[in-house]
């Protein structure tokens, strides 16, 4: 099968590139013919909340060769890119949809692609976005109408897309398990490297900062937990970090808190998640999270709030606790998980890991490419 994919590809960094990385390797791994498309310009830097859109040198990236052709702002740019895409003459293009943001632009080129017959699929991370806006649901209707087939990896992606096409053609497929940091590190030279305590209880918070993330509550948290734990910080700051460094500040565990607000680099990951007992989400929103993914790899339980489809995710394997998002819960979370000991959720974990293979997700993406 010839597959196009359109979305995010280095040198754009972060998650979702990487994501499409590693299925895009997965699909070639199977003989298909894969082509990657992306970006000119993914976001106008004025509207891009974090430091950078590309990879530096010191980011540790994975590279997958693709042809820049989308300015997401420049409607000439809308009937290039679909004349580049149907030059290669594909079976199936391949959208990753994250926020409505880009549905103009999406929407315009799988349009284009449709009439040619070219089958369009979208692996949908937001139907709807974390911090709503009005234009959201009649943008995300707009793009959505030009999808042959949707990939749900969450309940609530799949109870989102329902609510704005009761009619779509989809399947549901969890996240992958991102599975390209390498091996996990000895615990205690991973603390004594971030110079951290070796012996307390560790608990990692990690990914972008942003208000719907909830660090506020696990900060509160800290402040309830007793002194045998200590938490690191480690994520990119979408906006100002003041108000989260003023409660660290004043915070009787604040000696207890390691703060890393920054882009984390590929590289970087082994270590932090080496030196964690304990992944805390304290989520006020969410959809998934692919935090959860990388936690699985390196066998780490989570506590999370019950938000979006973190039930869902480890709730039914017991891979972890949910609880509210508020920080007396977030507490009975964290010490529920270490009065029952971690080796339960590790064992489930690795029985989840099994299921949770790119080549499986491969493989469902395409045997629903060729049912469309």
């Amino acid at each position: 099968m010839r597959i196009a994919f359109l979305s995010s590809f280095y040198p754009f960094r972060g998650g979702i590139a990487q994501f499409n990385a590693l299925l895009y390797k997965a699909l070639e791994e199977q003989g298909h013919s894969v082509n990657a498309f992306t970006f000119t310009c993914q976001y106008p830097s004025f509207l891009f909340p974090g430091k950078t859109q590309y990879v530096t040198r010191e980011d540790k990236a994975i590279r997958i060769e693709s042809e820049p052709v989308l300015n997401s702002i420049n409607p000439f740019s809308y009937e290039t890119t679909a004349k580049k895409i149907l030059q290669w003459k594909p079976d199936v293009v391949i959208f990753r949809y994250w926020m409505s943001f880009f549905a103009p632009a999406f929407g315009h080129v799988a349009n284009r692609l449709r009439r040619k017959g070219i089958k369009i699929i979208s692996i949908v991370d937001n139907a709807l976005p974390h911090e709503p806006r009005f234009f959201d649901k009649p943008f995300a209707r707009l793009f959505f109408n030009q999808v042959d087939g949707f990939i749900a990896m969450s309940d609530i992606v799949e109870k989102d897309l329902l609510s704005l096409k009761p009619d779509a053609n989809y399947i549901f497929k969890p996240h992958p398990l991102y599975n390209h940091f390498g091996e996990k590190l000895p615990v205690i030279e991973s603390r004594e490297k971030l110079s951290i305590d070796p012996v307390k209880k560790t608990l990692l918070f990690f990914g972008l900062i942003r208000d719907y993330k909830g660090l506020d509550i696990l900060l509160d948290a800290m402040d309830l937990l007793d002194d045998s734990y200590q938490l690191i910080i480690a994520g990119e700051p979408y906006g100002s970090f003041e108000k989260y460094q003023k409660q660290i500040d004043n915070s009787p565990a604040k000696e207890r808190i390691k703060t890393l607000s920054r882009y984390i680099d590929d590289s970087e990951v082994p270590l932090l998640f080496s030196a964690a007992d304990l992944l805390v989400l304290p989520y006020k929103s969410a959809t998934q999270s692919g935090v959860i993914p990388v936690a699985y790899h390196f066998e780490i339980p989570t506590v999370a709030t019950d938000v979006g489809g973190l039930r869902q995710t480890l709730e039914v394997p017991e891979t972890g606790v949910i609880r509210t998002p508020d920080a007396n819960a977030i507490v009975s979370g964290i010490e529920e998980v270490f009065q029952k000991g971690t080796d339960k959720y590790i064992a489930n974990i690795r029985q989840e890991k099994k299921t949770l293979s790119w080549e499986n997700f491969a493989k469902a993406l395409t045997d629903f490419a060729q049912a469309l």
